[in-house]
Order: C-alpha cells, then structure tokens, then sequence
C-alpha cells in the first residue's frame, strides 16, 4: 500500500512481528511501519531476515532484523531482550509463526508431528509472551494469526486447524488475564495465496472452487490480514479485546 494513502496510528510505538520475513507476516510488519511503527521482524533463516530488512530499507523503513525460530528459547529471549535494547520498551506484539507439516489424519499423525504443531502453534505464543510482558506498555496490545480453519478444521489439514482454534480460546484467555493494561484480539484469515498455502492456491481447481464460495469472489491478500492487524493493534481498537475477527471474503462458519 503506498506511504500517502495510510495513516501515522503507530508513530512512536515498537512492535514484534514474529514469523515476518514473507507473507502475510511480512504484509503485516511492513505496514505498521509504514503508519510509524518501529519494527522486529523475525524468522528462522538470516538469509531470510537479510532480504527482508533490504525490502523495508528500499521503502525508507528502518527496522530491526533477528534470527529467531519460535521453538527455541534462547532465541525467544534474545529478540525480546535486543528488542528493549535497541527500543526501551514494547508496544505491539504480531504472533504470526505456524505450521502444517502433515496432511495426515488426526488418528494418523505421528506424536511428533502433534508435538511440533502444538509447540509452534500455541505454546511458543505463550512463551514469547511470558518473556515479553515485563515490557509491555500500559495500553499494549497482542493480536495472534489464526485461520478460518479454526471454525471448520479441513480435512487436509485438521489438526492444523485444531490448534488454531485453541488460539480463538487463547486470545479470550489472555484478554482477561492481561486486562486492564494489554488488549488481546485475534485475526482469523481465509485462504491466502502465500507460499504457506500454496499447495492449495497453486491448484487451479481447488484456488477457483474457494473463489467460486467465497462471497466477495476472491482469495484474501496478505495486505489485507494486515489491514486489519493494524486496526485491532492500534488505539482505534481500543475498547476492543478477547475479539476474532475473521477476514475470509464472507466465509465463516459463524452465525
């Protein structure tokens, strides 16, 4: 989105974006920067980190780029600790990180795979998050990624869904323990084409089946999951917490 057709919400504020270095994560770490925001991004590879600190310096954005796979604690405690380092202090917290590394049963999958999908998923989010909340500021905030899949886990991907409906429970948890000082809210995307989805979106059958159900008549983009991240983040959102909002074009399960 260009620079002149967005506001300045965040102007002064330090945000995390886990998971940021492409898609929707990358989407979301760009425009809260875009509106003032200082950002971390985050990811797994350096080579990863590297092009996408390059990405936002070409846009005359300044932003903190560190190595970080969710499942491990040191690096959990060194992007938080660099964070307060470099910033002082904490405003936003993005928790994107996911995966999906089967497309097996859930009476199928193997015990590691449940553990990875759990840890991933769901845990690290907590964990991040009992680190980081010394730093938060009075009227922080902390939006978790889930999906659509959490209304109706698909059978492609059913234990995917499972733990990104425990995110729905989660953000209702964590908004009245982290009341009054911390709003909690939760985005809920529809399909995506990102290259975490793309062995849905890159099907022609399957892309224009989801577009042909999908009441606005196309998949969601990245930018959009950011729009509304950046809304639930900012104080426009202020009296808005232990909130899903769905972004799917009109598909939901939900009454």
């Amino acid at each position: 989105m260009e620079k002149s057709k967005i506001g300045r919400r965040f102007e002064g504020k330090v945000a995390i974006v886990t998971a940021s270095t492409q898609g929707i994560g990358f989407s979301i770490a760009q425009r809260l920067a875009l509106e003032g925001a200082s950002v971390v991004i985050s990811s797994r590879k350096q080579k990863n980190v590297d092009e996408a600190v390059k990405k936002l310096k070409a846009q005359g954005i300044e932003a903190l780029g560190l190595v970080c796979h969710v499942s491990n604690a040191q690096q959990r405690k060194y992007l938080i600790e660099r964070t307060v380092q470099k910033y002082g202090k904490i405003d936003v917290i993005v928790s994107n990180a996911a995966v999906n590394p089967s497309v097996d049963a859930i009476l199928d999958s193997h015990e590691s795979t449940l553990d990875k999908l759990w840890e991933v998923n769901v845990k690290t989010s907590i964990l991040l998050l009992q680190d980081a909340s010394p730093h938060l500021t009075k009227g922080s905030s902390i939006v978790f990624i889930s999906s659509i899949a959490a209304y109706q886990p698909p059978s492609s991907m059913s234990m995917y869904g499972v733990t990104k409906t425990a995110l729905l429970g989660l953000t209702k948890a964590l908004a009245t323990e982290m009341a009054p000082h911390t709003r909690v809210n939760c985005v809920a995307p529809g399909t995506i084409p990102t290259r975490f989805a793309r062995f849905i979106t890159d099907n022609d059958i399957i892309r224009n089946t989801i577009e042909e159900k999908t009441p606005l008549k196309r998949l969601g983009t990245a930018e959009d999951m950011a729009a509304a991240t950046a809304f639930l983040a900012s104080d426009e959102a202020s009296y808005i917490t232990g909130e899903t909002i769905v972004v799917a074009g009109g598909m939901s399960s939900r009454l």
